[in-house]
């Protein structure tokens, strides 16, 4: 899964990576090393600018809420739960069919946490026969230092409750897409800790390679079929994982100093 990742890349970068040709300067966010669900987030999108003489899609970083809310939901109550969409059902799933059709982004990150939970330990909390322990946190990213660029959906809710004319009248909210995790080796893996990223977690985000990036964002894609065909596994070998302080455990704790890597898991920790 994808519950917390970091993004400290400004605009400025961002544009540069994936030739952004519209951006908000009161959009924009300032670097967050801890991003949790319900969070205001960048996202990379092709659409017609509004108000504009061109129906030509153009390419924007937008601000958007992590925590996609249907258009038909009566309430955005739920967005919590819908931060992640599973690529195996993702074309079919109500929530998220439609925007998987005709809205679908890039959310750009440094990379994401993911907390350790191995198999023997999961069966016996799920069974309630063992408390459950401290985990030890790992931060995944692009072994080359990259984008790591999520594959992701963004869709628009009318809050009926206030007026055209409100400024919250319209929310705009997005979710991750996720896939199964690796089983071959990272391309660099801790000495003493997980070869691979299903050893963390059964599950990623799923990570776009920069020769899928104009085909996902591609508003005139819309069979099912073949936007199915993007969602394929990123090549093997391109990714590094590491253990950080489980200060990121707290969605409090937000600074540079929580990608710092330690030599080895933490006192008291799983791994």
């Amino acid at each position: 899964m994808c519950g917390r990742y970091a993004a400290s890349r400004g605009p400025e970068d961002l544009a540069g990576v994936f030739e952004i040709e519209k951006w908000e300067p009161e959009e924009v966010l300032a670097p967050d090393y801890n991003v949790a669900p319900t969070k205001e987030v960048y996202a990379v999108l092709d659409r017609p600018l509004k108000d504009a003489d061109s129906p030509k899609p153009v390419r924007q970083l937008r601000k958007l809420k992590w925590g996609l809310v249907p258009s038909w939901s009566k309430t955005p109550e739920g967005a919590a739960r819908m931060i992640n969409a599973r690529a195996e059902t993702v074309h079919e799933k109500p929530s998220y069919r439609r925007a998987f059709a005709a809205r679908r982004c890039i959310v750009p990150a440094d990379g994401y946490y993911e907390w350790v939970t191995a198999k023997d330990e999961r069966e016996l909390e799920v069974e309630g026969k063992k408390k459950r322990q401290r985990k030890q946190p790992y931060f995944v990213l692009p072994a080359d230092g990259s984008v790591f660029a999520m594959a992701g959906l963004y869709e628009f809710w009318r809050d009926r409750t206030l007026p055209d004319d409100h400024p919250l009248a319209w929310w705009v909210t997005c979710s991750v897409i996720t896939t199964e995790a690796e089983t071959t080796p990272l391309a660099v893996a801790p000495a003493d800790g997980p070869h691979a990223l299903a050893d963390i977690h059964p599950r990623m985000p799923l990570m776009l390679t920069p020769d899928r990036w104009d085909a996902w964002l591609d508003p005139s894609r819309t069979d099912p079929d073949d936007l199915r065909e993007l969602l394929a596994p990123p090549p093997a070998g391109l990714m590094r994982a590491y253990p950080v302080s489980t200060a990121v455990s707290n969605v409090r704790n937000n600074g540079p100093e929580l990608l710092k890597e330690l030599e080895g898991p933490e006192e008291g920790t799983l791994f």
